[in-house]
Order: C-alpha cells, then structure tokens, then sequence
C-alpha cells in the first residue's frame, strides 16, 4: 500500500525565509499558508486515491490471474480425470480383448493339439516341409531313375539272351543239318557198291572215314574187295530219314533209317531190305567222318 506521509510540497521546496512583514502581511501569509497546506492535504488525498485505484486494479488483476489459474487447473483436473477414466476403459477393454484372446488360443491349441508339434515353429517348420517334399521328391526320382534303369537293363539283358539264343538256334539248326547231310552220305557211300568198281568204292569209304572205323577197314579192305567181285553183286542204298540223336561243336551221333537193293550179274533182284543204323561222326580235318557204325535191330 502506498504511504500516506505527508510528502514535501514544492512550496515547501521553494520556501525561503521572507523578510518581516507587517501584521496584515503576515495574515494574508498565514492564510496563504493554510490554502497550500490544504492543497497539499488534498493532493495527497488524491495522490492516496490514485494509489489505491491502482491497487484495486492490481488486485483484480492478480485475482483475475488466479482465477484464471484455477480454471485451467480445474480443466487439467477434468481433463486427466477424463483420461485417466479413458486409460480405464482402455486396460478394460485390453483386459477383455486380451481374455478373449487367450480363450481363442486356447481353443485352437485344444483344436490344433494334434499338429502342435508340427507347427510349434511356423517359420521352421516351412521350411522343414519344404525339406521333406524336396526330399522325397528327390528320393520319388532317383526311385525312378533307378526302376527305369533296372528295367532298362533287364530288357538289354533279355535282348541279348534271345539274340544269343537265336543265334544258338540257328547255329544248331545248321550243325544239326550238316550232321544229318554227313550222315547219310556216309551210309550211301558205305553200302553202295559195284562190283565192277569196288576198289574205287571202298577207297571212297575209307577216305570218308577216321579213327578206329578207318584202320579197321582199311586193314579189311583186300578181303572187302574181293568178296564184291566174286559175288558180282551191285547194291544200290536209299537213305529214307535222318534224326541227330546228340551233337557237340566236333561230335554226333545220328539216327539213320535206310533200304538197299542187291542186284547180281545174272540181273535177279533182291526183295528192298530196311536198315536202322547208328552213325558216330567226327570232324577231321575241316570234314565230317565216319567214327563208327552199328546196325540198331
């Protein structure tokens, strides 16, 4: 609050001591006197009025201001009131959702329990599924491959047995047919004889003979000959069937079914006699010969 001192005038500032007056100076001073110390006593009355204007004026403002203080304070009241109310809600509805939440797990690990283990690592597992096709696909191919290789190989293989049978066949067909052509030249040359040639004939024999069966025949040959020429007699042989009875790549021995006529010189003919003969064939020499012949009853 402003003092109310009674505050030096400017008349007090301004007076000088006045040299002695008269009586009625000195009233007309003394009564100047009074008027200035009453203007004084109301300048400080309005001096003290404006001093207290300004501090009803202060006063309201500063009143304003807390006033105005309050209200915000009662607005940020209002306002954390209103978000702490707001951040209840919120950790109740999270609460909730979250409740919510672990219910729905819940159910869908009871209804997923079966596969938990395949899918406790989702990114893992991916990948591992993936592993798992690649691999067995990897294992279905070479599978695969390998069946295709196996039967691959079995059908070459089963090629090359027919071909090597077919060549086995045929390669039999064709001995089994040299051995039967040999056979039955062998027992024509043999039986057919001419008296007027027999030597010619039995050295055909001989020559178309090898082994045991040649010396033996050869060694006979003289008696052979002559036997034919006294007798006079001419035997003319007609193979009728030939049958490989066994054959090596050298040997065989083949079935002959055979009949001769005898004729002599004074031209009387025998009745055709029939033959079955067992012949043994060997090669010798790049020819097939006679190893030895048996008459089969």
């Amino acid at each position: 609050m402003p003092s109310f001192r009674r505050r030096e005038s400017v008349f007090d500032a301004d007076r000088v001591d006045e040299p002695p007056q008269d009586p009625d100076r000195a009233a007309d001073a003394a009564q100047a006197q009074a008027l200035a110390e009453e203007a004084e006593a109301e300048a400080a009355e309005a001096e003290a009025i404006a001093a207290a204007v300004r501090a009803r004026a202060r006063a309201l403002k500063l009143r304003r201001q807390a006033e105005a203080a309050e209200a915000t304070n009662g607005r940020a009241a209002v306002v954390e009131e209103s978000a702490t109310e707001d951040s209840e809600a919120t950790a109740e509805v999270e609460a909730a959702n979250v409740t919510k939440s672990e219910t729905d797990t819940a159910a869908d690990d009871t209804a997923t329990a079966a596969e938990a283990d395949d899918t406790v690592d989702a990114p893992a597992a991916e990948p591992a599924e993936k592993q798992r096709r690649w691999t067995s696909g990897r294992i279905l191919k070479i599978a695969a491959a390998s069946v295709a290789g196996i039967v691959t190989c079995a059908l070459i293989t089963l090629s090359v047995l027919m071909v090597q049978h077919h060549r086995g066949v045929v390669r039999d067909q064709q001995r089994n047919a040299e051995y039967s052509a040999a056979a039955r030249q062998s027992i024509v040359t043999m039986m057919s004889l001419d008296f007027n040639k027999a030597k010619e004939d039995v050295q055909r024999i001989i020559d178309n003979s090898t082994g045991q069966f040649k010396d033996d025949f050869q060694n006979n040959a003289p008696d052979f000959i002559k036997v034919a020429e006294d007798s006079k007699v001419v035997t003319d042989v007609t193979v009728n069937a030939t049958a490989v009875e066994s054959m090596t790549d050298n040997t065989a021995t083949v079935l002959v079914s055979a009949t001769s006529r005898v004729t002599n010189s004074a031209g009387a003919k025998q009745d055709p006699r029939s033959w079955r003969l067992s012949v043994d064939l060997k090669r010798d020499g790049g020819q097939i010969k006679m190893a030895k012949v048996e008459f089969v009853p």
